[in-house]
């Protein structure tokens, strides 16, 4: 799985191929297959490359050492132009259910894991809260939607797949920017066999990307180092530190169940702009409101969760008229952030919700 990308190298999925309506992304569990004979063309890119990637840090005796080892990896490739639903600026076509995503991505053994986790490392996970204000379960959701909790991170070379994707074109200097990063953690002291995660480039237990894991993995275990890979509480502190970078707000809900009545006109409160990011995404979505304009609509919040009337707001009803509704805060938006698809966040509130109970 993949997952992050940036606004200032901080907008997630946005940018990564969606990988399925609205942005839910397939699971790269393909072997990353070997390719002899990489095309002359390839070569000449990488070579082309060297330059850069030297005036950008990366040492010269690194990429004597890889760039001869790389071969074009038409695996990725297809992977990439494969994905169902388009790319997510592109425009809406005919999003399913979320319920049956739902069903799948917070299932009973899923939540009995994340539990687990949840209760097993709840004296590092109270310290990371305390210094970063990400509540507990959402640093065990995004790790249990990410990878299974660690049992699953991708077993793609980093390497070969980001310069594939750079070679091939439509997204070059996104997937340039991602080598060169890869190439600078090999300067780290990383070992190219703990370089692996997804086709797309995201890797560890967080799945972040290279570029991602410089800028925001932290040491969760004070040992000096942000190990991702093996470390759980490097990856949870790095996931914490990411959703302080995308400005989660302390003490705020994600969301809430909401009521809406019979009836309610949704045309006013279709939302008054078209998002610059994931527009399909937050199409989606209402106008902001606050709790209270909402409360005075009819649209009243459920559940256990609370939300203060003067927290803004906005509604989804992602199976439509007549099913579950909620009212997002701006938290919520931070999901969006790792991951720009509504039933990727969605999944990671309600997950987290069911770990912490």
């Amino acid at each position: 799985m993949r997952i992050l990308f940036l606004a200032a190298a901080a907008i997630v999925t946005a940018m990564l191929p969606s990988s399925a309506i609205d942005g839910e992304r397939t699971a790269s569990a393909q072997s990353d297959s070997f390719q002899p004979n990489a095309d002359a063309g390839f070569q000449a890119f990488l070579y082309g490359l060297r330059p850069r990637a030297i005036a950008e840090g990366v040492r010269p005796a690194t990429l004597d050492a890889v760039l001869p080892t790389l071969t074009f990896n038409q695996r990725v490739i297809d992977l990439d132009r494969s994905q169902p639903g388009g790319p997510p600026t592109g425009p809406a076509a005919a999003v399913p259910n979320f319920a049956p995503y739902f069903a799948k991505h917070v299932d009973a053994d899923r939540i009995a894991r994340g539990r687990a986790k949840y209760q097993a490392l709840r004296p590092l996970l109270g310290r990371i809260e305390a210094q970063t204000g990400v509540p507990e379960s959402i640093m065990i959701a995004i790790w249990g939607n990410e990878t299974n909790y660690g049992s699953f991170t991708g077993d793609f070379d980093l390497l070969r797949s980001l310069a594939s994707l750079a070679y091939e074109g439509r997204r070059r200097e996104l997937f340039t920017e991602e080598f060169i990063a890869t190439l600078k953690l090999l300067d780290r002291g990383i070992p190219r066999e703990r370089l692996k995660g997804s086709w797309a480039g995201a890797t560890g237990y967080p799945q972040f990307l290279p570029s991602m894991y410089i800028r925001l993995g932290m040491d969760g275990d004070g040992d000096g180092k942000a190990d991702i890979w093996t470390s759980q509480a490097d990856a949870l502190a790095s996931i914490a530190n990411y959703f302080v970078n995308a400005g989660w707000k302390p003490n705020v809900p994600w969301g809430v169940t909401a009521s809406v009545p019979a009836g309610f006109n949704r045309d006013a409160v279709k939302p008054l702009i078209v998002s610059p990011r994931c527009p399909r995404v937050h199409a989606r979505h209402s106008r902001w409101l606050s709790v209270a304009e909402w409360r005075a609509l009819g649209v009243i919040p459920t559940g256990a969760a609370r939300i203060s009337d003067n927290e803004q707001a906005s509604l989804i009803e992602p199976d439509g008229p007549g099913a579950t509704a909620y009212l997002l805060t701006t938290n919520y938006r931070s999901i969006l952030d790792y991951n720009c698809s509504n039933f990727y966040a969605l999944s990671v509130g309600l997950l987290a919700n069911a770990v912490s109970r």
